[in-house]
């Protein structure tokens, strides 16, 4: 009776350390670094197989390798916006979610979404940094100009604009400078930029690029298999949003201003990709980043961990899924 009592014990210790919801519960290093791991097998995983398939020789395993270190760098930017502005509760969820989710699509990844989404981070980084009063009118610059640097090859993302006026009026206030000088930032850029083109002699191609004609059409939602996954990804993120502004709008504090932020570059970013959007396009991973947070302030709260674990469990193997059956 003894070593039977023990080895319930031991085997309900186990349990209980290797739940997910127990993992994910505080933000550490160690959470980072296994969460980022696994992103990586996956991502080895997949190219592996498609190397089976398609050989790589050196060039095509070096591109692969550059991607999955950009992948790294855009990890730690995550992270460090979401530490650092408390975005979330103590704890890994959100980052649990983007891992998951920008691995299901690691593999449309161009060089060029890439970069888009690291200039947008960083855009995103001064953006939700403005809950702080240090240094106001060099965070409104900077958030314009890594916007500017967007605008110069996609001007839809102009739309990100309104985003920097809408942080300054909830977490500081509007002035003549604070109004200013992300207008000066955001025409940097591009002033540089048709400085460029007219030295060149193009500088017609600013004035097409900046007044080309868009379109609104589903493209991306295709294929059944995108569709449900994204229907199912949008359908839950909106049910998040639902129950949990019932509770953090009714008090006003750094939060209720984070998390109206949140929810506003969530439907902007939901709006981009699907203005003019094109099969697995750019722009679903910048939808990443705010449903990501969503979710994982949703899932907080949740009172019951093996409801939390439940779910944990169920969208990891549905990413999996998905991924593996691209």
């Amino acid at each position: 009776a003894c070593y039977h009592n023990l080895f319930i014990f031991t085997l309900a210790k186990i349990t209980k350390e290797t739940m997910l919801a127990n993992f994910l519960n505080k933000s550490n290093p160690i959470n980072f670094i296994g969460l980022v791991t696994f992103f990586a097998i996956c991502f080895l995983t997949i190219n592996f197989i498609d190397f089976f398939n398609n050989p790589l020789n050196a060039n095509d395993l070096l591109q692969k390798i550059v991607v999955l270190l950009v992948f790294m760098f855009i990890f730690f930017i995550y992270n460090f916006i979401t530490s650092k502005n408390n975005l979330t509760y103590d704890n890994s969820f959100g980052f649990y979610f983007f891992t998951l989710l920008t691995g299901c699509f690691s593999s449309i990844a161009t060089y060029k979404t890439l970069f888009f989404t690291i200039i947008y981070l960083l855009f995103l980084r001064k953006i939700y940094s403005l809950q702080s009063s240090k240094r106001v009118l060099k965070k409104l610059f900077d958030a314009g100009f890594w916007l500017g640097i967007l605008c110069v090859f996609e001007p839809k993302f102009m739309l990100l604009f309104l985003l920097i006026y809408l942080s300054a009026y909830w977490h500081q206030k509007i002035t003549i400078h604070t109004f200013s000088v992300p207008i000066i930032g955001i025409l940097t850029p591009l002033f540089c930029y048709f400085s460029y083109l007219f030295w060149q002699g193009n500088q017609a191609n600013l004035l097409e690029n900046l007044f080309q004609k868009f379109t609104f059409k589903i493209y991306f939602l295709s294929e059944e298999k995108e569709t449900i996954f994204m229907i199912s990804l949008l359908f839950t993120t909106f049910f998040a949003v639902f129950f949990k502004s019932r509770k953090a709008l009714l008090i006003n504090n750094t939060f209720k201003k984070s998390w109206s932020l949140l929810l506003m570059n969530f439907l902007i970013v939901l709006g981009l990709f699907l203005f003019e959007n094109e099969s697995k396009n750019k722009e679903i991973l910048f939808l990443f980043f705010p449903i990501s947070l969503i979710l994982a302030n949703g899932i907080e709260l949740l009172q019951k961990k093996i409801v939390v674990n439940i779910f944990l469990y169920l969208f990891l193997i549905g990413c999996i899924g998905f991924l593996f059956s691209l």
